[in-house]
């Protein structure tokens, strides 16, 4: 990954979604905060001092779980944490994407840096320089249970920087130690508390809830574009969405989709002329509002927990330099972001579910409003776009399996001393997964509402929607006869993930809510 102009201070209070993004994503260097810098030189040297008058602390003399009541001698208490990093990477799977594991290293770190958890400023030293360098841990995707923390992929991180494991370097994936060689770095040694510090804590599950969170948030607006594009290509009637309605029912979220559809279609000539064809359409158009809308609110409730989380202290046993007290806790718990992340994944099913409710009518004449089957010219001969619409209900009914809660599962670890688990984790990896799949449906949408928009012409659409709709239509061109559809849907997938038709629409009508 190329690195970016920009760069990012953490101090472990401040930190933004779009700071994660800058990490994550456009490769923003990290620096750590020089008042963070000193919290961390106090509690590590508390850790020091306490183990030199031989204070019993949970994880730095004695074992971990259900081996907490096990004493460690002084002269072992590194290999005890190294041990802990080694035995804990043990995740199956295939590895979390680049962009992911950078952020969950940007969130362990800002976590670290509050001064609670007993790191030395030389291993922190080590992560920032990982994370700087490019040198990007290999992380399985399956091991967590969300926890005691993500104890699985966190110390897949950290035994990286023991040289041990392999790491994405250089656009490679290679031993750790050779790209350490490499960025002329050396291996660390873990010291008392290091172990426990670099893998507890809720960094993965947030990590990925983070990234999915920033892409549901465009996914959100991008649908409100890509539904009114579809009331265009149906001949849809604008009476649902008259801001009278939605001032009985002030929803934050519905007011701000029949706004934003509101804006979109000002000055359509095609909505002008059939608007007296009917009262009403169906739900799928006419409860955009208070569908799209839902989904909006509980998106903003997953913001206001991730973004308190990503600032937060997550792991155990943790440290308050002030009074010299070490207190074993439960913070590390992944459940306050598992039900969060649950409800991300019901709300953005829903708008995937409800747009191939509007594709569907769009390919059934019956319903479509004169458009012809399948929005294909010769149908019959032509299957045109039949079968865009069954790759959506295959990825929707897809989705419906996948909101099913995590967190409402539990299965006890470490001889049931972690008796209870959130399973926030998979909470995250699955919402991700129904992010990716609402992306492809809205694409096919997009695709499909294009298509249908031709045969309205000469007629123009709103504002919004005919700037969203020539976006489209600069990458792909109209369909006349059935060809190999294929490279038009993952365009057209494309157009909705990077943004683009969004960003059109708000060209012509400025920023949605």
């Amino acid at each position: 990954m190329s690195h970016c102009s920009e760069t990012v201070t953490i101090d472990g209070h401040s930190l933004t979604l779009h700071d994660i993004a800058s990490v994550a994503r456009r490769g923003a260097q990290v620096l750590v905060a020089p008042e963070a810098l000193k919290k961390v030189q106090v509690a590590s040297d508390l850790i020091s001092k306490w183990l030199d008058s031989n204070r019993v602390i949970y994880g730095v003399t004695t074992g971990f779980g259900d081996l907490s009541n096990v004493s460690v001698d002084r002269e072992r208490t590194s290999l005890l944490q190294e041990n802990l990093i080694r035995s804990h990477a043990v995740g199956v799977g295939e590895p979390l994407p680049v962009e992911v594991v950078r952020a969950i290293m940007l969130l362990r770190l800002n976590g670290l840096v509050c001064g609670n958890s007993g790191i030395t400023p030389a291993t922190l030293a080590q992560m920032v320089n990982f994370l700087n360098m490019g040198l990007i841990p290999y992380v399985p995707q399956q091991g967590s249970v969300g926890a005691s923390g993500d104890l699985c992929p966190l110390s897949h991180i950290a035994v990286t920087m023991l040289g041990e494991g392999h790491v994405f370097y250089k656009g490679n994936l290679v031993p750790s130690l050779e790209a350490m060689h490499d960025a002329g770095l050396s291996p660390i040694h873990l010291q008392p508390k290091e172990g426990l510090a670099l893998n507890n804590g809720t960094a993965a599950l947030t990590g990925l809830g983070s990234l999915a969170l920033i892409d549901a948030l465009q996914l959100a607006k991008t649908a409100d574009v890509i539904g009114a594009l579809s009331l265009e290509a149906l001949h849809g009637v604008p009476y649902a969405f008259d801001s009278r309605t939605h001032a009985l029912r002030p929803h934050d979220g519905q007011v701000r989709v029949a706004s934003n559809v509101r804006r979109l279609i000002e000055g359509s000539q095609i909505i002008e002329k059939f608007k007296g064809t009917r009262v009403q359409d169906a739900y799928s158009l006419r409860c955009m509002p208070q569908v799209h809308g839902a989904s909006r609110d509980a998106l903003e409730y997953v913001r206001s927990k991730i973004e308190l989380e990503i600032n937060a202290v997550t792991d155990n046993p943790l440290i308050f330099p002030e009074s010299e007290d070490v207190l074993s806790g439960g913070n590390f718990h992944g459940q306050p972001i598992a039900l969060p992340m649950d409800f991300f994944g019901i709300a953005v099913s829903e708008l995937a579910s409800i747009s191939e409710r509007r594709s569907a009518r769009m390919v059934d004449h019956h319903l479509s409003n004169g458009l012809p089957p399948f929005i294909i010219k010769d149908s019959g001969v032509n299957s045109g776009f039949m079968i865009t619409q069954y790759t959506q209900a295959a990825v929707v009914s897809e989705n419906k399996t996948l909101a099913h809660p995590a967190s409402v599962d539990s299965i006890p670890t470490s001889a049931n001393q972690e008796d209870h688990v959130s399973m926030g984790y998979w909470a995250s990896l699955k919402a991700t997964r129904i992010l990716r799949n609402a992306e492809k449906v809205l694409g096919i949408e997009a695709l499909s509402a294009a298509q249908a928009l031709d045969f309205s012409a000469p007629l123009k659409a709103g504002k919004g929607t005919q700037a969203a709709y020539a976006a489209i239509r600069e990458v792909i061109p109209f369909v006349e006869k059935d060809q190999y559809l294929h490279p038009l849907v993952e365009s057209a997938v494309d157009l909705v993930r990077n943004g683009r038709i969004l960003s059109a629409a708000q060209g012509a009508v400025g920023d949605l809510d």
